[in-house]
């Protein structure tokens, strides 16, 4: 039997404070590091959308659905995405969403398949060399409801967020490698270490 198909949500809606400039839009090998992600997330779901504040038009290039976070969300960080994107999903008849960050360019081609592979009814969350990465993590869509719930009651961390609901964790830690596939570009010295990844075979 196939898996039911998947609705895909990019998080961007951060500040990129510590990079100094726009992460989703820095240049990496000469493609926009969102670029990257799409290259690789795009394929494993079924529809694909940025949730990203401010101007739209920035990303209007993409061809991604972009939303911004709910105006009583504003400034929460990525809990609020994820959860303008559960309700979106369900708006749009999916029952699970896949979620990656926009500063991720080396994600898993697999990530999604595998992390399907866990009960529809609980938050499938991947892991890696650093341990739990919560931004990298496929949700119940009926799980909007209590998130918004959460974030009212004053819920901010995603981590505490998906901990506190029932979960399985689904290790990506490589075997014969020393690279991380959930690296993100949140400062200058990851983005070098992202271009000497890009420049090896």
């Amino acid at each position: 039997m196939r898996p039911a198909p998947v609705f895909g949500l990019i998080l961007a809606g951060g500040l990129s404070s510590r990079m100094g400039v726009e992460k989703a839009l820095m240049l990496l090998g000469g493609q926009p590091v969102l670029a990257h992600v799409i290259a690789r997330f795009q394929p494993q779901v079924a529809r694909l959308a940025l949730n990203a504040n401010g101007d739209a038009d920035r990303f209007a290039g993409f061809g991604l659905e972009i939303f911004a976070d709910a105006a009583e969300f504003a400034g929460l960080g990525p809990l609020a995405g994820l959860a303008g994107g559960l309700e979106l999903a369900a708006r749009r008849g999916f029952a699970r969403l896949a979620c990656v960050p926009c500063d991720a360019p080396f994600l898993p081609g697999d990530l999604v398949a595998r992390l399907g592979q866990a009960d529809a009814d609980v938050i499938a969350m991947a892991t890696g060399p650093r341990g739990d990465e919560p931004l990298f993590a496929l949700w119940p869509v009926a799980l909007a409801g209590i998130l918004r719930e959460a974030i009212g009651r004053g819920q901010r961390g995603v981590h505490d967020f998906v901990t506190s609901q029932p979960h399985h964790r689904v290790s990506f830690v490589p075997e014969n490698s020393a690279s991380d596939p959930f690296l993100n570009l949140n400062r200058p010295e990851d983005a070098r270490q992202a271009q000497d990844l890009l420049a090896q075979p």
